[in-house]
């Protein structure tokens, strides 16, 4: 089993290229499909601060529930505990792919970060 959780959909272009980078980089991953298995509140209290990113770097601004449900709004003034809620009821609000490791975690698909972090 890999040391490197690799959470992406399927049938979204930017994960299909990402996968396609890890493969071609021979970067051996664990793939979760996150439709399937969504990030549970526990995983996502963990990664939010080993990504160094603000919380709302985690949301899928481009998705559809994102636009119905008006979460623009909603990362603007609900808690850290509510946005965590939020995230973990649906893997499709959740900005993806992400790599998890044990020391970093990495959201959507940046080739120069990834290459300067995963080689």
């Amino acid at each position: 089993m890999s040391e490197i959780l690799f959470i992406q959909y399927p049938k979204c272009g930017t994960c299909r290229k990402a996968a396609k980078w890890l493969k071609e980089n021979s970067i051996d991953v664990e793939s979760r499909d996150i439709s399937i298995d969504n990030p549970t509140e526990k995983e996502l209290s963990e990664w939010i601060p080993k990504s160094e990113l603000p919380i709302s770097k985690f949301f899928n601004t481009s998705g559809l529930i994102y636009k119905e449900q008006n979460l623009k709004e909603k990362v603007k003034t609900a808690s850290e505990k509510e946005l965590i809620k939020i995230l973990a009821s649906n893997g499709m609000v959740v900005k993806r792919p992400i790599i998890v490791t044990p020391a970093f975690v990495l959201v959507g698909f940046d080739e120069q970060l990834w290459s300067e972090k995963l080689k």
